[in-house]
């Protein structure tokens, strides 16, 4: 894709000098809305232009075909900058529009790993406040056929969404925990201090005492 001066002098402004992630907001409340310049910025495939595309997409034209594009593209990328990119994206745009929520809904089963990984950090997302969601069981009885099998970037958020289910559902606790022990995920994971760990007995019971 040619680019447009306006993306040129961004992307040598970063080369340059790496930009913080508030510096990177900045330009996204200064720039608004620019699907355009999100689009020349995103065919870069480089970490800090498509994490500002996230910021500055029209979500009126992130159309399914569009998503399904972008999560395509995300695939090229390193899997620590994909998910810190696709994070973004959901944060900005995704979680921004009802048509959008209502797309992401139906990524459980969806191909791309991006995308089912969106699908369940999302569920997490509505959980960690606190708000009880009614489709908890059904995401459990999901990650219990899933968990073992699933990539493993999509595993982390199944893990999470969980995790949250079991901290605040007291009636689905003991299911999360037994899954937690069953498959074994992130069981033998060193986190720094004052981090909570992974695996998911630990990690509900930190956080439920935490509420106590």
């Amino acid at each position: 894709m040619a680019l447009s001066a306006k993306a040129k002098k961004l992307i040598t402004e970063f080369k340059k000098n790496e930009p913080k992630r508030s510096d990177l907001k900045k330009h996204g409340k200064e720039i608004k809305k620019d699907h355009d310049l999100a689009l020349e910025l995103w065919s870069t495939g480089d970490l800090n232009p498509r994490l500002l595309a996230t910021l500055i997409f029209d979500k009126k034209l992130l159309t399914e075909d569009v998503v399904e594009g972008l999560a395509a593209d995300l695939m090229k990328q390193d899997e620590t900058e994909r998910n810190h990119v696709s994070e973004w994206l959901l944060a900005n745009q995704l979680t921004k529009d009802k048509k959008l929520v209502a797309l992401m809904e139906t990524w459980e089963e969806n191909p791309s790993p991006v995308l089912r990984r969106l699908y369940w950090y999302h569920q997490a997302r509505l959980r960690w406040m606190g708000k009880i969601q009614p489709n908890s069981k059904e995401l459990l009885e999901s990650a219990e056929a899933k968990l073992a099998d699933e990539e493993p970037e999509v595993q982390w958020a199944m893990n999470f969404c969980c995790g949250w289910i079991g901290v605040y559902e007291s009636k689905l606790r003991a299911r999360c925990i037994k899954l937690g022990k069953k498959v074994g995920l992130y069981k033998d994971e060193v986190v720094p201090k004052n981090c909570t760990p992974g695996y998911l007995p630990e990690f509900i019971k930190i956080e439920v005492d935490k509420r106590k």
